[in-house]
């Protein structure tokens, strides 16, 4: 191979002159510059980037078509996607030279990179064609006059390996696509009779104007005696591409179908990060519309009834809180029921469920003789052994003296006007139950800051739109309202399921009762305040509803108001609280991996984009809640960490459920929010 050793460098760090002014094809492997030029009339079209299944197809119909051959520096991880394309260029008398598996700067990227990159283009070449390749075209590249001391460098680190650094003598910039007539002109050159070694490209973009214009190259050229060829054979060496080793081709096919597998792979991921986008763009707009819808038509129902001045609906309440375990907040829920405006008798029934502190203790300290004028006032204490929280409800439901039955969780805390406001829709002899507005009380936190934004933003809007469509599926244990005679009709709380009070719900609008969601009555609860106490209550209320929605998948199929409920409800909760969690994980992880192969930008824009949308929908939601916005600083935070959280309980949840395993009524430590000190004590409106 030809053309003189070299001189003296420029600086120290840039390429020596001879290089700059050398032949387009540079052999460095004895540790001395020789480089060598195209052979008179003999041109080698070089196309870097592919293989393109668009593009490379049209190029080699058009090289078969005149005869003619050339030389792909192929992309390692393209050849890997179209193993098929690699095998035609060799099939056809093509030539294959190396230009790294993903398209890295060699004069950037550091030392174990390059030479992973290059390794595994020679693995992808061998599993697709058999064979192995001594030509490598930098990234990034040009003619050897604009070498910089970065490519110098990395063109003598390759040449350890083996490699022939090839560069061009006619850079055509189609990929700039300058026009037809450009790429030609470029092409061809000036030098009448002269070789070349031309650079083209067969990826990376619309190559229309590269297929007319090498179609024109061949045409103006082959008539004036050129010779179309490889780059080995325009300078007078043997073929670049020889026979690989048995152990390369074995590592090649496995990295040829690894690299398919996984572009399938993403390829699904990618599927899917669309359509969780967009379901998660849908469900939000149609939360957003529905509350809207809701809040129209509460404010035309409360102006209806302050217009017919009617009188304020207070019939008799039995009060039922079912407790185990419940020390630290009794009191205080206890205390907040007979505090209350509510202008007609209460009872409550405390339900020690078996308790092993001082529940049932704290309870009875509560419980003076009622008024013998009104049986159907203050406090009574009913103890019986542990059997789960549906057994405790039973035993309060059949003990209560009035038609009109509230259930509240002992760690709960009602203000003034609750009461009034969740009895007051039982004025509509429709109505069966009502759902109250739960709210977090221990927020302080960030996790209970989480949780306090998941209750705004996500159960009590999505109340909204079941309130709406008549279909609601939960009325929360810590508040809600029921007609004895709706509970009746569905024999009482079944303890079939673990989230009793869902299964509670599906089963009176099954009965056809209306089951309603009213946003003024107010109940504080104490959420979890551990990452494990989080979990264990979140993994029972999952479990639970899949159980529930299983139990209640017969209203898909019947008529009247339970095929009402089931064809609106349940593939509501199918698609956003079971499928979309199971698949968001995939979608993370594409993401990841988008971060680092992909277009972070797009990606980065698509996450801002979609935490805007939440943050909207969260103003809006804490709007009607009368909430502060400041709460949404921890929405990224939550979108990033909670949200994970809660896809991998809905994980846990469905494997449990598949696997037929069975759990018991768990209870969560509680950290006595409502029996602090009146100065450190949450704010209750």
């Amino acid at each position: 191979m030809g053309e003189g050793t070299g001189g003296p460098g420029r600086t120290a760090g840039e390429p020596p002159t001879a290089a700059t002014r050398a032949g387009a094809v540079l052999n460095l492997t004895n540790g001395e510059l020789r480089s060598a030029r195209p052979l008179p009339r003999r041109i080698a079209l070089t196309f870097d980037d592919g293989p393109d299944p668009e593009w490379t197809p049209q190029l080699l119909d058009v090289l078969r078509k005149h005869n003619a051959h050339a030389t792909f520096f192929a992309i390692g991880a393209n050849i890997a996607k179209n193993p098929g394309l690699a095998r035609r260029m060799i099939r056809e008398g093509h030539e294959i030279g190396n230009h790294t598996y993903t398209h890295i700067d060699m004069g950037s990227a550091p030392a174990w990179r390059t030479k992973l990159e290059l390794d595994l283009t020679q693995r992808a070449l061998a599993g697709a064609t058999g064979r192995s390749t001594n030509l490598i075209r930098q990234p990034y590249s040009s003619t050897p006059s604009g070498l910089t001391g970065a490519q110098w460098q990395a063109a003598q680190s390759s040449a350890k390996q083996g490699y022939l650094t090839v560069f061009t003598d006619r850079d055509t910039e189609d990929w700039a696509r300058p026009g037809i007539d450009k790429i030609v002109e470029r092409a061809v050159g000036a030098g009448a009779g002269a070789g070349a070694i031309v650079m083209l490209h067969d990826s990376g973009g619309d190559r229309t104007e590269t297929v007319k214009g090498v179609e024109a190259i061949l045409t103006r050229l082959a008539g004036k005696g050129y010779e179309f060829t490889t780059v080995s054979e325009a300078i007078g060496l043997p073929p670049g591409n020889t026979p690989a080793s048995t152990d390369e081709k074995v590592i090649g096919k496995a990295l040829v179908w690894g690299q398919l597998g996984s572009s399938w792979i993403i390829g699904a991921l990618a599927l899917l990060f669309a359509v969780a986008a967009v379901l998660t763009a849908l469900r939000l707009a149609i939360l957003l519309i529905f509350a809207r819808v809701h809040v129209g038509r509460v404010r035309r129902l409360r102006k209806r009834r302050a217009q017919r001045h009617q009188p304020v609906f207070s019939p008799p309440v039995s009060v039922i809180v079912p407790a185990y375990n419940e020390e630290a907040g009794i009191e205080a829920t206890i205390r907040s029921l007979l505090d209350t405006d509510y202008q007609a008798p209460i009872e409550v029934i405390v339900v020690d469920d078996g308790s092993t502190d001082r529940t049932a203790e704290i309870a009875h300290s509560l419980t003076p003789h009622p008024p013998p004028h009104n049986p159907l006032h203050g406090v009574r204490l009913i103890r019986k052994p542990n059997g789960g929280k549906p057994s405790a409800l039973n035993t309060g439901i059949a003990a209560a003296r009035a038609d009109i039955v509230v259930l509240v969780d002992g760690d709960t805390v009602f203000q003034r006007d609750t009461l009034a406001n969740l009895v007051a829709p039982m004025v509509n002899p429709q109505v069966g139950a009502v759902s109250g507005n739960t709210k977090v009380a221990n927020r302080r936190g960030i996790i209970g800051r989480w949780q306090h934004i998941e209750y705004v933003i996500g159960f009590n809007l999505d109340r909204r739109m079941f309130d709406v469509l008549q279909c609601m599926p939960t009325i929360p244990g810590a508040i809600g309202a029921f007609r004895r005679r709706a509970l009746a009709s569905v024999g009482g709380v079944s303890d079939d399921t673990l989230a009793e009070d869902t299964d509670l719900t599906m089963a009176i609008c099954r009965e056809g009762w209306r089951v309603v969601y009213e946003e003024s009555a107010l109940a504080w609860t104490e959420a979890p305040s551990s990452i494990r106490q989080l979990w264990r209550q979140r993994y029972r209320w999952c479990y639970g509803t899949l159980q529930a929605m299983w139990k209640h998948r017969g209203s898909l199929f019947q008529g009247g108001r339970s095929g009402h409920f089931g064809r609106r409800c349940l593939p509501y909760l199918t698609v956003f609280q079971v499928a979309l969690p199971l698949f968001a994980p995939a979608v993370d992880i594409f993401t990841l991996y988008g971060l680092y192969f992909l277009d972070p930008g797009k990606l980065a824009l698509s996450w801002l984009f979609f935490t805007l949308l939440q943050a909207l929908a969260g103003a809006y939601a804490l709007r009607l809640d009368g909430e502060p916005l400041r709460t949404l600083w921890v929405l990224p935070l939550q979108q990033i960490v909670y949200r994970q959280l809660m896809y991998l309980v809905t994980i846990q949840s469905m494997v449990t459920a598949v696997a037929g395993a069975r759990l018991r009524w768990q209870t969560i430590r509680r950290t006595g929010t409502f029996s602090t000190p009146p100065e450190t004590a949450p704010q209750v409106r």
